[in-house]
């Protein structure tokens, strides 16, 4: 085991725990094992759940200026640990160091801001006759089981923590077993910043045991989940059954419409230095490109040139621009996913084949020309794949860009001001960016629609998941 990675432990009722059981943490780069991931068993949930009880009754009544003193504090710590936090993301995860840094700054972000709009969660009181008062009140919602997913191991997180303890909630999060290093900090920061025990519980397992065993408990108010569709539909459903309300980050398979009237060459270079970044393993990765005909061939052509030059290797030697993948099945879609594009017609541009046998390296993959029944197409690779193909006209392109059941994230590169009020108006997603490729920063409320999710993550909108509203009618005595 490599020395430097964290002694990994449960935290449970402010304390730190062992387990009987733990399954190893490999390293991608060189499918080394790197250390352990405890499995909580029904007992360890068991306490998890009297703890959240016994912190949400206690977190409730702290202010929420208060609140925000201990949330601030474990940013801060976090802040100060992040060659720490970022060399230990970087060995779980793959990404190269500055991208791990990078993650840890906004997951810090992310605190920052809840800390600061937890303050500001205002009621109202409702106009009336003479001697009654209609107050409207924002409460904390309760304990909330939440689940994050593998390839942001702290940012990720840190979105459902930070809403949830701003709000008023307590919080029981299963991270993911692959990357568990990023929720450990978190975990640490707060237990030294102060957090009163039980409001923040981190526990590991096996994701369908633990969330099949949580979600039903009267202690359980609100689920919130990162992940697949498929996934997601599933917890959805459960928690339907004990009617608790949930909040649905899922899959995407992100547009982008490059328009005619700006420079290829630029939009390919800005494309596909995003594309590489997490190595693709983003739901809001951009992924399918329709250009307009007459630039198609100078975006594409750009565009793989760009992609055959970034860097890939182990994410600690500092002239890496991408990692690996996550683990051998990434693998495997990726060449499933290339085989039945070149089967039906597709050019491959640029890679198309892992990277030697140790360590799960894939190049950034550029395809061109692609069929619409191309899996590819349809099927959201979670990996370094870009997908190009021309059209005709801005209409076609948004037809294409809302032919799929997902609407996370859609992108568009356009100078002109007719049409990006076309995209903003036509494209189905949850969030649109114009001439940028980031899809969402802290104080902006992050979803989907159709079967990319339900519910916002950030901004004001985020916060108000965790909250429910509660009318008060109080009619005075009169003498």
């Amino acid at each position: 085991m490599t020395k430097h990675y964290p002694d990994l432990m449960l935290y449970i009722g402010g304390a730190w725990r062992k387990t009987a059981d733990a399954q190893p943490v490999l390293n991608p780069a060189d499918e080394a094992v790197i250390g352990a991931v405890p499995v909580a068993s029904r007992a360890d949930l068991d306490d998890a759940l009297d703890a959240a009880a016994k912190g949400f009754n206690v977190w409730r009544r702290v202010s929420p200026a208060k609140r925000a003193e201990v949330i601030l504090k474990a940013a801060r710590l976090m802040r100060e640990r992040i060659d720490e936090i970022a060399h230990d993301i970087t060995l779980e995860h793959g990404k190269p160091l500055a991208q791990a840094r990078l993650e840890v700054i906004r997951g810090c972000e992310f605190f920052e801001w809840d800390a600061a709009e937890g303050q500001r969660t205002y009621g109202r009181v409702i106009p009336s006759e003479p001697g009654i008062k209609y107050i409207v009140h924002h409460e904390p919602i309760g304990t909330v089981a939440a689940f994050s997913p593998w390839n942001f191991p702290m940012s990720q997180p840190a979105r459902k923590i930070g809403g949830a303890l701003a709000a008023g909630c307590s919080i029981i999060l299963k991270a993911a077993e692959e990357t568990p290093a990023g929720a450990f900090h978190i975990a640490r920061a707060f237990h030294d910043a102060g957090l009163p025990a039980g409001v923040f519980n981190l526990v590991f397992g096996v994701p369908a045991d633990i969330s099949s065993y949580l979600i039903p408990h009267n202690q359980i108010r609100m689920v919130a989940f990162t992940g697949s569709t498929a996934v997601g539909k599933h917890l959805t459903g459960l928690a339907a059954r004990h009617m608790k309300p949930v909040l649905m980050e899922l899959g995407g398979h992100a547009p982008v419409i490059v328009c005619d009237d700006v420079d290829p060459v630029a939009a390919a270079i800005t494309s596909a230095v995003r594309k590489a970044r997490n190595a693709g393993q983003v739901c809001t990765s951009p992924t399918r490109f329709f250009v307009q005909e007459r630039v198609y061939e100078a975006f594409t052509r750009a565009f793989a040139e760009k992609a055959r030059a970034i860097a890939v290797g182990n994410g600690l030697d500092a002239a890496t621009e991408m990692g690996p993948l996550a683990n051998h099945r990434r693998i495997e879609a990726m060449e499933m996913l290339v085989a039945d594009a070149r089967a039906k017609g597709a050019r491959v541009l640029a890679g198309g084949e892992r990277l030697g046998n140790r360590g799960y390296f894939f190049p950034v993959t550029v395809m061109a020309d692609l069929p619409d029944d191309a899996r590819a197409m349809r099927e959201e690779p979670f990996g370094p794949m870009a997908l190009i193909n021309p059209v005709a006209s801005l209409e076609e392109a948004i037809e294409k860009a809302n032919a799929l059941p997902f609407g996370l994230a859609a992108y568009a590169f356009t100078h002109s001001a007719r049409n990006a009020d076309q995209l903003a108006e036509g494209i189905e997603a949850g969030n649109v960016s114009i001439n940028t490729l980031e899809a969402s920063i802290p104080e902006t409320p992050f979803g989907g629609v159709k079967e990319s999710g339900y519910g916002r993550e950030g901004g004001l909108e985020g916060l108000a998941h965790y909250t429910v509203i509660k009318n008060v009618s109080h009619r005075m005595m009169i003498a």
